[in-house]
């Protein structure tokens, strides 16, 4: 049985819908969650919301908002599938329409409740998008400052864009999960940057979400 579920999280990132690009805004680069898995066959669901701006030179301008909902299966006990929906309102005179963005994919604990790695693969769905792919190889360092009651998490990410001569692009997030049991249910502030290594401007996002699990063992 737990061959038959690693079978299914490698085929499901292979044809897992996308993350991300968007022609004229960011792509979604929060992250949302810690280096905890959810667990064996447990379900976590994480609805949030996000604003996104542009910093450079001094000049700050507001870009996006976002709101979202993250879904989390866990295929064993250090193996989850993860995936995400956004839906984007672009802040940018003569744009009316929202992107829509999706993306799937599995996340791998390395040291329990402490080092994880997640890598999602998406794209984002739209009149304003190109039809262009990323991968997100994102690990997630987490301190346990209270036990199960306030995790601290650090990821950093590395944005690859699937064409000929797109840029790669680096996020870093810093992010709380706080409450009662952690185990059951978490609110998660975060704040992160987005920058291309080559340019002087950057992205910031600032998010808030609220997870819930349920199921299987605790």
């Amino acid at each position: 049985m737990k061959t038959i579920k690693l079978i299914f999280t490698v085929n499901v990132l292979l044809i897992g819908l996308g993350l991300l690009i968007l022609q004229g805004c960011a792509p979604v680069f929060s992250e949302l969650q810690s280096a905890r898995t959810v667990g064996d066959n447990r379900v976590e669901f994480t609805p949030s919301i996000s604003t996104v701006d542009y910093t450079e030179d001094g000049e700050r301008e507001g870009l996006q908002n976002h709101i979202g909902l993250q879904a989390a299966y866990g295929i064993t006990d250090k193996i989850d599938i993860r995936a995400r929906y956004e839906r984007i309102w672009i802040k940018e005179e003569g744009i009316d329409e929202g992107v829509s963005v999706f993306g799937i994919g599995p996340k791998f604990s390395l040291l329990e409740n402490k080092i994880a790695l997640y890598i999602p693969i998406g794209r984002a769905f739209g009149d304003e998008t190109e039809e262009t792919w990323q991968i997100h190889p994102t690990l997630l360092l987490t301190y346990p400052a209270v036990e199960d009651k306030l995790d601290i998490t650090l990821s950093p990410k590395y944005l690859i864009t699937l064409c000929e001569g797109c840029e790669d692009l680096i996020a870093v997030n810093l992010g709380l999960s706080f409450g009662n049991d952690l185990k059951q249910w978490s609110i998660r502030p975060e704040y992160g940057i987005l920058f291309n290594p080559g340019e002087s401007g950057y992205f910031g996002q600032f998010s808030i979400g609220y997870s819930t699990t349920f199921g299987g063992n605790k």
